[in-house]
């Protein structure tokens, strides 16, 4: 226990990436903003929590879904970008997330305290490594491994492209008033720090606000507002009590975009096997629902 609660200190020198990110979003009053530059920062944020709720989650976390070895690298090449460490790294959290939910052995519950469950875990020593052990299906592609070793390599090209997309757009389209560091903060800074957050939200949010139609051994809740910014990850009650199943909104009026996308992919032959939560989990779900809803 002493030599855990020594690593669960925040690293503030290892952490100065995630902190510098926060404080470059100030540099918006600097660069001022431009319609192409907003495009990039709303664009980039729908395409990497895409791949964090259905590349990182739901595929590689739970395989809800069965993909060819070339998509499964693009999610997990867009989902690095997203600045969340590697592929095998978030999975293995995940599972080991859903093995000890709500537990003293859970990495992010709430009841060791909302700031820690939002992004303190994410910023000490003890969380930092790959847990191997966790994901035998997974550790056996190397180009996953490689994401996994070099997670920043993903993030610094997009930086990069996104600078160099700016002063471009600088010297074609002046009229356009867009700059390098323009379309760096807002298409990758505020991007990412928005990504960060809505992510950390299901951790802390989504075990303390919202309701609970399944009786599951955690304190997971559906909530609306996170199922919208995280494309239906906010429908978490219904998520630990079917973890196999790629819908997370399991009645009609469960927003759940990342599901939507899927589904058209699915038509598309990107992705198959899609599975599906039970026919009396979903009537169950939805009759608790709105039984709550009139009380």
């Amino acid at each position: 226990m002493r030599q855990n609660a020594s690593r669960d200190k925040i690293q503030w020198l290892r952490s100065s990436p995630f902190l510098a990110l926060h404080a470059a979003c100030l540099l918006v009053f600097f660069c001022g903003v431009s319609p192409a530059a907003l495009a990039a920062c709303v664009l980039l944020y729908i395409a990497r929590i895409f791949a964090i709720t259905a590349g990182f989650h739901r595929y590689f976390s739970h395989r809800t879904f069965k993909t060819s070895r070339l998509f499964q690298f693009c999610l997990a090449w867009l989902g690095t970008a997203a600045t969340q460490k590697g592929p095998l790294w978030w999975a293995a959290n995940h599972r080991h997330h859903h093995a000890h939910s709500d537990t003293e052995d859970d990495a992010h519950s709430p009841r060791r305290g909302f700031w820690w469950s939002h992004m303190g875990w994410f910023l000490c020593e003890r969380f930092d490594e790959t847990q191997w052990r966790l994901i035998p299906d997974l550790r056996g592609y190397p180009e996953l491994r490689l994401l996994d070793r070099y997670s920043a390599v993903p993030p610094a090209v997009l930086a990069g492209s996104l600078f160099g997309l700016g002063a471009w757009l600088r010297h074609a389209f002046p009229g356009w008033h867009t700059s390098g560091l323009q379309m760096l903060v807002w298409g990758f800074c505020v991007s990412t720090v928005l990504l960060y957050h809505a992510t950390f939200a299901v951790n802390s949010f989504a075990h303390r606000f919202g309701r609970r139609p399944f009786q599951t051994s955690d304190d997971s809740r559906n909530n609306l507002l996170i199922a919208l910014l995280t494309f239906g990850e906010g429908w978490h009650n219904n998520h630990h009590y079917v973890p196999s199943s790629e819908r997370q909104g399991f009645v009609w009026w469960q927003i759940d975009f990342s599901h939507y996308i899927l589904t058209l992919l699915s038509w598309l032959g990107l992705v198959w096997n899609l599975n599906r939560p039970p026919k009396r989990v979903c009537e169950k779900g939805g009759a608790v629902s709105f039984a709550a809803s009139r009380k």
